[in-house]
C-alpha cells in the first residue's frame, strides 16, 4: 500500500559547485563535489549528471565511487563556462546503513556566480550549494 512506503529524507549529503582555479588550464571554473557530512560512510554511490533547458541538452556523464568515507568529500567534475546556461542536475543514489537512497540536486541556470559563494560544510573553499 501507498501508505506502508517510506521514502527516507536525505541529509548530510550535498553537491556543491566550488569556483577555484584551475592551475593546468590556468583559468578560474566552476568544480563540483560530492560531500559526505554524516558520520558513516556512503557505498555504492552513483552519480549520474546532465544539463538542460528547453531547448539544450548535454550529455549524460556517469560516475560511480565504490565508498565516500564518513566526513569527507570527492572531486566529480568541472562544469564548463557554454553549460552555466542550463540548469545543470546531479541525480544521486547510494547505500546508507544498508537502504538505498536518492536525491536529484540542481543548479539552476545563471545560478552559479562568484557572488553568491558562501561557507560550506567540509570544504575549506567557498562555493554554492545545489538545491
Amino acid at each position: 500500500m501507498k501508505k506502508d512506503i517510506e521514502i527516507p529524507k536525505v541529509e548530510g549529503v550535498y553537491i556543491a559547485a566550488v569556483y577555484e582555479y584551475n592551475k593546468n588550464f590556468k583559468v578560474d571554473e566552476w568544480t563540483i563535489y560530492l560531500i559526505n557530512d554524516l558520520q558513516e560512510s556512503l557505498e555504492t554511490v552513483l552519480i549520474v549528471s546532465k544539463g538542460e533547458s528547453r531547448s539544450k541538452k548535454t550529455s549524460v556523464l556517469r560516475k560511480k565511487l565504490e565508498v565516500l568515507p564518513a566526513k569527507s568529500y570527492a572531486k566529480l567534475e568541472f562544469l564548463h563556462e557554454d553549460v552555466l546556461q542550463v540548469d545543470n542536475i546531479f541525480q544521486v543514489s547510494y547505500f546508507l546503513n544498508n537502504q538505498l537512497l536518492h536525491k536529484d540536486f540542481k543548479f539552476q541556470k545563471n545560478s552559479l556566480k562568484p557572488s553568491q559563494i558562501k561557507k560550506l560544510p567540509l570544504l575549506e573553499d567557498k562555493g554554492i550549494l545545489a538545491k
